[in-house]
């Protein structure tokens, strides 16, 4: 049998060997069947009893967790627990039970397809990806609605260990079950990097891709292969010298994972004496217990959106005061960078707004500083919060997808007028407080030296700033592949964002994922980066490179690749030792 190599998206870097285990978890069509008058109490009964029966899985699930787990993995299953109690998954289906005289079934699907439709629409690809939360719960019920009692495939005995599981889609919880029992890696055929489960893979350690279609059809139960996190692909038909050299990978990549445990409490200095800033992006509350752990020297970008998330008003002043306060008191003086709300123009968080359209391009639309700009009832008390939170540790704010210094002007009105309400309120609140503003669309770029003269500090968003210059979606898998961090355009406008800061004598980080990819850190370096800002799975190893690295022969290098058309040619010298 030759051997057979499926691509993916390898969202858990590591090596796993094993036999295959599918799960055949589609959903069956669902049928819409119309009740009569009687029938309609006794329904709604039994999708009550479906929604408390999940509810005990997950608590199952819940208080099972070992100790030794990290705190963001119990986050994943108390944010669907969560969900089970949110009215638009209990209360709605009820009423569309009752009006239209349909069964459970059909009404659940009604309104997860109405919720999902928002979360498609998302122009932000971490809150669009949060649209598989909402599956994972309604799929829940669906199977209890349709079984019965009977708990869902992956509640089952110990059949999954030392196994490589390949799922349609896994749920958060079914993966921590499946870690549990002895998983050794899965494969699903859709999802993100950027979904809980390929988040809960990272931080669980468990080797996974997802994304790859058909792999059902192609990989048979009980067969032999290896999963290959670093590159993306599974392989199948391995002949025993193939095997053997997996192996001896597998046993490499523990060893160095332990090695790397060891740079924690060691400082980021290159070999000639430069100080580099490693700070830890945090996606959810939950993270910064994992920054912690890796002793992240601070917080590069703090979002706020997940306060805005699966409810119908935004959250208080007071809500988002204590989130930000824990945050701050947590990291001890170390700084902490809170990114005002970054939502597109399709998502109201209010839900209060039913007549606006939805945009065309919402990429191009009324989002991020634009959309707060627009709506000061959501921007206002959320400066607020932050300037309050201010005074409990090193708090900096930063403004999402800049484009003109006019925003910087208005946005700095504000902060005056806050600060001023706040005096007469007699509420403290740090008077200096740092205000700076991300680089993600081109024309910040451009005009990086005005911004710096008017700003504390700046951050080049890569994500965003390469899809901008390069006008493609990075999740749209029919123009993916041109999403190219090395693109010379790229490459020159984060060389004049990184001279534009130094000249005005104004700190530049970089938060996107090319911070946190091995590749690129000594072109980074180079280029002049001195703070860098990443998940923080990717922290220690980007230490460890930082500390072997001469950053005075690493500049040579960076400018021929911004004098080169084809810079992948000087990668392997950028990437050697």
């Amino acid at each position: 049998m030759a051997v057979c190599a499926l691509h993916g998206i390898g969202v858990s870097r590591g090596y796993a060997i094993g036999r295959i285990l599918r799960l055949q978890r589609d959903q069956t069509e669902i049928v819409e069947y119309r009740l009569s008058l009687h029938q309609i109490d006794s329904e709604i009964e039994r999708f009550k009893r479906s929604l408390s029966f999940a509810k005990q899985e997950l608590r199952e699930v819940r208080n099972r967790l070992p100790d030794s787990l990290p705190a963001e993995v119990g986050a994943f299953v108390d944010t669907h627990l969560l969900m089970l109690e949110d009215s638009l998954l209990t209360h709605a289906p009820v009423e569309l039970i009752r009006s239209q005289q349909c069964n459970a079934e059909w009404a659940l699907k009604t309104q997860r397809d109405k919720i999902v439709q928002v979360f498609e629409t998302m122009d932000d690809s971490y809150l669009r990806t949060r649209r598989d939360d909402i599956d994972h719960v309604v799929m829940r019920i669906q199977r209890i609605l349709q079984a019965g009692t009977e708990t869902s495939d992956a509640v089952v005995a110990n059949r999954f260990s030392e196994r490589i599981v390949v799922a349609d889609d896994l749920a958060p919880a079914d993966t921590i079950l499946m870690q549990h029992q002895g998983i050794y890696g899965f494969i699903t055929e859709y999802g993100g990097p950027l979904s809980h489960t390929a988040i809960l893979a990272r931080s669980l350690g468990i080797p996974a891709l997802v994304g790859i279609h058909n792999a059902r059809r192609y990989l048979q139960d009980g067969e032999i292969v290896v999963i290959d996190g670093q590159h993306g692909v599974v392989l199948a038909g391995l002949e025993p010298e193939l095997l053997t050299y997996y192996q001896h990978r597998q046993q490499a990549e523990q060893r160095r994972l332990q090695q790397l445990r060891a740079f924690r409490h060691r400082p980021a200095r290159t070999l000639d004496g430069l100080h580099i800033t490693l700070h830890a992006n945090i996606e959810l509350p939950e993270d910064i217990t994992a920054a912690l752990d890796v002793s992240a020297s601070g917080v590069g970008l703090y979002r706020t959106e997940f306060l805005f998330m699966n409810r119908h008003t935004p959250p208080c002043e007071d809500e988002q005061f204590e989130a930000y306060r824990d945050a701050l008191i947590a990291f001890e003086g170390r700084p902490v960078t809170i990114r005002t709300l970054d939502l597109g123009a399709d998502k109201q968080v209010d839900g209060g707004r039913p007549d606006r359209p939805l945009a065309t391009n919402p990429a191009l639309g009324l989002r991020a500083i634009r959309l707060c700009l627009r709506e000061p009832n959501l921007f206002r008390p959320q400066l607020r919060a932050i300037l309050r939170a201010s005074v409990y540790g090193k708090a900096r704010l930063m403004i999402p997808m800049l484009s003109s210094i006019q925003e910087v002007t208005q946005v700095l009105q504000i902060v005056r007028e806050l600060k001023q309400q706040l005096q007469e309120d007699r509420l403290p609140f740090d008077p200096q407080l740092p205000i700076g503003g991300m680089i993600e669309v081109p024309a910040a770029a451009l005009c990086a030296d005005h911004l710096a003269r008017n700003l504390d500090f700046l951050s080049i968003g890569t994500n965003d700033l390469i899809q901008y210059t390069l006008a493609i979606d990075r999740v749209d898998e029919t123009v993916n592949y041109l999403y190219e961090p090395l693109h010379p355009a790229v490459l020159k406008l984060i060389h004049m964002t990184l001279t534009a800061g130094h000249a005005a004598g104004v700190p530049v980080s970089l938060c996107g994922e090319m911070a946190g990819d091995t590749q690129y850190t000594r072109l980074l370096l180079g280029l002049g980066l001195r703070h860098f800002s990443m998940h923080t799975g990717s922290l220690l190893e980007i230490k460890q490179i930082v500390t072997h690295s001469n950053v005075d022969g690493l500049r040579q290098l960076a400018c021929e690749a911004l004098q080169s058309n084809q810079p992948h040619d000087l990668m392997s010298r950028l990437t050697g030792p």
